[in-house]
């Protein structure tokens, strides 16, 4: 079971099990809670795992939609997991999600799959071709699929669907009315979202940002007013930084950002850094004002290592060495 955190008037209570903070919970719902799995502290009054509604899930309060843009679907959700994490939505009848092609682990069987151009924010909204070509050419620049998934409840009552992260990581659940309705992202983070939230693209304006801000010169722009996720590499890190405050940060490690902080690079130092530092030539600089979310794992990171420690076919790195195969065992390269 998870471990609870609750907060009042900025006084901490926790850790507590279940039992004990539902009982605080419905003590005093006037409140903030948290457990992992969480990417930020919610009013406990609206988290219904505490405060006993049904279902069970966290539900995201409505708001007006903004002037001009129509507002997304309203989804309940609930995030399992700790290391390999998927969430669950229910939709009402009527309601639907967008994902990624190949995020979906299981749903219910009235929920209804139609592969869609773009990113499905025009799906049954009175969108036009071009609206949904222009979507579908956006998510192509990003390095994505033309296609995105649109899961949709034909049946008469609540049915549910769930996506799983592709790596090990965390699943951040973000609503894009509590971060101005837009929030720029690492071009490969997007897991799925509400129907209405509208993905595209981001470019750095600046040439040296560009070239080697590590998620190179594109990366995606979620905007609207509804619940998004996102997934990380590893271990989260939210930070909330103060106007002029500077946070430099592997240049890998960047997952999210809101649009009021200022992203950049620099080099990591001087020559010596930048050959054998072992932490590449540029580091990103975060500028606030704003909100940003770190990754402890990049997925390249992982890869890089895999690659490395994984068998090269036509033998070992040291065949060319006086011990060859038999240097490979002992260094530790390669196993039985």
């Amino acid at each position: 079971m998870h471990a609870w955190y609750l907060s009042y008037g900025g006084q901490q209570i926790g850790p507590l099990d279940h039992a004990a903070a539902a009982a605080q919970a419905r003590q005093n719902p006037n409140g903030h809670c948290w457990r992992a799995g969480f990417a930020e502290w919610m009013p406990i009054n609206a988290c219904t795992e505490l405060t006993g509604a049904a279902g069970g899930a966290m539900v995201t309060p409505a708001a007006p939609p903004p002037v001009g843009q129509r507002s997304a679907d309203e989804i309940d959700f609930q995030v399992f997991g700790h290391d390999m994490q998927f969430v669950e939505i229910e939709l009402d009848p009527g309601e639907s999600a967008v994902a990624e092609a190949g995020a979906m682990m299981f749903k219910d069987a009235q929920i209804q799959m139609e592969t869609v151009f773009g990113d499905g924010s025009h799906s049954g909204q009175g969108g036009s071709f071009m609206d949904k070509l222009l979507g579908a050419g956006k998510r192509v620049i990003t390095g994505e699929s033309l296609f995105t998934t649109l899961f949709s409840n034909a049946g008469s009552g609540k049915a549910k669907v769930a996506f799983a992260s592709p790596y090990p990581g965390t699943i951040i659940p973000l609503s894009l009315k509590n971060h101005g309705g837009r929030l720029i992202c690492q071009k490969d983070s997007f897991l799925c979202a509400a129907r209405g939230v509208s993905i595209g693209i981001f470019f750095q304006k600046k040439i040296m940002t560009a070239l080697f801000g590590g998620e190179g010169f594109i990366m995606q722009k979620l905007e609207g007013d509804g619940q998004v996720f996102v997934h990380a590499g590893g271990t989260v890190v939210e930070r909330e930084l103060k106007a002029g405050e500077r946070l430099d940060v592997d240049t890998g490690c960047v997952v999210a950002l809101t649009q009021t902080v200022g992203f950049d690079v620099k080099p990591v130092g001087g020559i010596k850094s930048m050959l054998f530092g072992g932490e590449g030539v540029f580091l990103a600089t975060l500028t606030g004002p704003g909100h940003v979310w770190l990754q402890s794992l990049p997925f390249s990171r992982m890869a890089g290592r895999m690659f490395a420690a994984a068998y090269q076919r036509g033998g070992s790195k040291e065949e060319g060495s006086v011990l060859g195969g038999l240097g490979g065992i002992l260094s530790g390269d390669r196993g039985f």
